[in-house]
């Protein structure tokens, strides 16, 4: 039995679609910025910091990475409220990609970070230079630079990863599309039109990393 794509029952849902698409864009912003400066204090904590501040940053990114992001999204959003913090699904989901990107960029940067020659900050300290200056422009631009690609890469994958925060009722693309499936039984025809508007996003995400990454790293290590 043969059956005939009808995209016109989706598609009169397009601002449906494109809410869904604004609030997925929203969620990974603002996940990637509180996420990435989380990796940049992990990082620094972990590879410049004391002992007791380096094994508790150690043991929150082997927690983080070794169990899945879904797992971490309904701690935060069913656990929270048994100690009085109830959030919305938004803010829930949020939190949730922000702490679980923070460990993955902590990782990435720490081995930027490691990859500094020793002599460049010895010669820095000779130069006089305050500690914090030694940080931000000896270690932590140098780091960033050579990390770039493999952090634009988890913030692609941080994007990809806002479609399941639909678990708890975030109102996102794929959250929106598997209404649509149910309202309109067109499962098809809902599945590939979410997967082009991924696609065009992913795209013109990559786009713009590439374009940022070039514009902050024009000068030469």
């Amino acid at each position: 039995m043969q059956t005939a794509l009808q995209f016109g029952p989706v598609l009169i849902h397009l601002d449906r679609l494109l809410a869904g698409l604004v609030q997925t864009i929203e969620l990974a912003i603002l996940s990637i910025v509180i996420g990435t400066a989380i990796g940049v204090l992990g990082a620094t904590g972990r590879s410049l910091g004391p002992r007791w501040v380096s094994w508790p940053i150690a043991a929150y990114v082997e927690l983080i990475r070794n169990t899945p992001l879904l797992i971490q999204l309904y701690f935060v959003f069913f656990s929270l409220p048994l100690f009085g913090l109830k959030l919305s699904s938004n803010t829930a989901a949020i939190l949730a990609l922000s702490i679980h990107l923070g460990a993955y960029a902590t990782e990435i940067l720490r081995a930027g970070i490691e990859s500094i020659p020793e002599g460049q900050i010895e010669a820095a300290k000779s130069l006089g230079l305050s500690r914090y200056r030694i940080i931000r422009h000896v270690v932590l631009a140098p780091a960033i630079r050579a990390v770039y690609p493999s952090l634009s890469a988890q913030f692609i994958l941080q994007i990809m990863g806002t479609s399941i925060v639909g678990a708890i009722a975030a109102e996102e693309l794929t959250a929106i599309a598997n209404n649509l499936v149910m309202q309109t039984f067109r499962s098809f025809e809902v599945y590939i039109v979410i997967a082009v508007i991924y696609f065009v996003l992913i795209q013109a995400a990559s786009l713009l990393f590439a374009g940022l990454g070039k514009l902050m790293f024009r000068w030469k290590v």
